[in-house]
């Protein structure tokens, strides 16, 4: 059971798009441009479409929020699409004077023909408008909303870009070099591919330009770390209370999220345990490990490292030269629909991750540290890690 609960609506070309929050203690500071930040970062990206020079995304805070403080009750946000003034008599809720020509070639890879079928719907609009990733606009509001309940407890959350297509930014770190603000962190926001290596970063430019002449698209592997977070979070008690689990079903719900790894995953079935498993040490009187392998986490729970989650993201699956498919109302062969798309979103994938952890791991604190004011929520971690020195 969530203890942070949050939703979202509205379709790619309808009027907004809407996110709903509710579990966040009273008393934490929240202005709508901590919020417009995050939508800014999520459009940026070298190989985004031309859907990004229409949409200049900023919120509305509709409820929840007064006097620049939460109020403990929902928080109601809108972000307005401006392409909806290019879909009028096409969009929105009152009934057509005349209907639209339907879409009715599924494009593989997307969730048009297996959506149809489930719904009932003869046009393919009434499934992709929902399933489109810019849906995302309002996870990355809420997101940016549980961003600021983490900074109250001293926790970061970043992403970055490990690879695009073959291209990879082979570049070794420190997270605690990179995540917080400032220094490699700042450099990293200020590539248009969120990567850390120049080299790299022309490269995969070079490769995504190859790729919009093919008329074709990438995709690619991202991370996104959090440090400063304290030990304990989630639970090894049950099956759905796991916060890797958690972790795992709130990135694949990413669109075009299609693995997941929390540490060295995969590369570690490859090896001895020998060479996987993290020693443990007292350093500065606390209980820390000599690497983190485990990527933050153990059993299930938070182990105090850095929480290290990666996803590899499939390319998109609207090529200007498209696939073949079968046309839904004739039954014949025909290309695959076609929409305004992007050829690399991977870098804004990245961003939208970021939202997923955040939410994550606010519901974890939440979960354990309760607290219906931010006062009472952050006497109760701190009396809890001054628990943690004294063991």
């Amino acid at each position: 059971m969530s203890h942070l609960r949050w939703s979202t609506a509205g379709e790619s070309h309808g009027p907004s798009i809407l996110a709903l929050l509710d579990g966040v203690p009273a008393g934490l500071p929240l202005l709508a441009s901590d919020v417009d930040r995050d939508l800014a970062r999520r459009q940026r990206g070298y190989g985004r479409g031309g859907r990004m020079k229409i949409e200049h995304d900023v919120v509305r805070i509709e409820a929840g929020v007064r006097g620049g403080e939460t109020l403990g009750s929902p928080i109601a946000m809108r972000i307005e699409n401006r392409d909806f003034a290019n879909w009028q008599g096409r969009m929105g809720a009152d009934p057509f004077t005349t209907v639209p020509d339907p879409v009715t070639t599924p494009r593989p890879g997307h969730a048009d023909l297996a959506g149809a079928l489930k719904f009932d719907r003869s046009d393919l609009r009434d499934v992709l408008e929902r399933a489109s990733a810019r849906e995302t606009a309002a996870r990355v509001a809420a997101g940016a909303v549980a961003r600021r309940l983490l900074a109250a407890c001293g926790i970061s959350v970043r992403s970055r870009v490990l690879s695009i297509g073959t291209v990879r930014d082979r570049s070794v770190l420190d997270p605690l070099e990179w995540v917080p603000e400032g220094g490699a962190g700042d450099r990293l926001e200020a590539s248009s591919l969120r990567v850390l290596d120049e080299a790299a970063e022309e490269a995969m430019r070079a490769e995504i330009l190859a790729t919009a002449h093919a008329g074709d698209t990438l995709g690619g592997v991202l991370e996104v770390v959090a440090v400063g977070v304290v030990t304990g979070l989630g639970s090894y008690t049950q099956w759905d209370r796991r916060l890797d689990g958690r972790l795992a079903q709130a990135a694949m719900s990413v669109q075009a999220i299609k693995a997941v790894e929390i540490g060295e995953g995969w590369s570690s079935a490859l090896e001895r345990g020998s060479a996987v498993h993290d020693s443990i040490g007292l350093y500065d009187g606390r209980y820390a490990r000599g690497t983190n392998r485990a990527g933050g986490l153990e059993g299930g729970v938070t182990n105090g490292e850095p929480l290290v989650l990666r996803a590899a993201m499939k390319p998109l699956a609207t090529l200007r030269r498209p696939l073949g498919s079968v046309d839904m109302s004739t039954h014949t062969s025909a290309p695959a629909n076609t929409e305004r798309s992007d050829v690399c979103a991977v870098p804004a994938a990245g961003v939208v991750l970021e939202a997923m952890v955040c939410l994550t791991l606010a519901d974890a604190l939440v979960e354990k540290f309760s607290g219906d004011s931010l006062r009472e929520f952050l006497r109760n971690l701190a009396g809890y890690r001054e628990q943690l020195v004294g063991r």
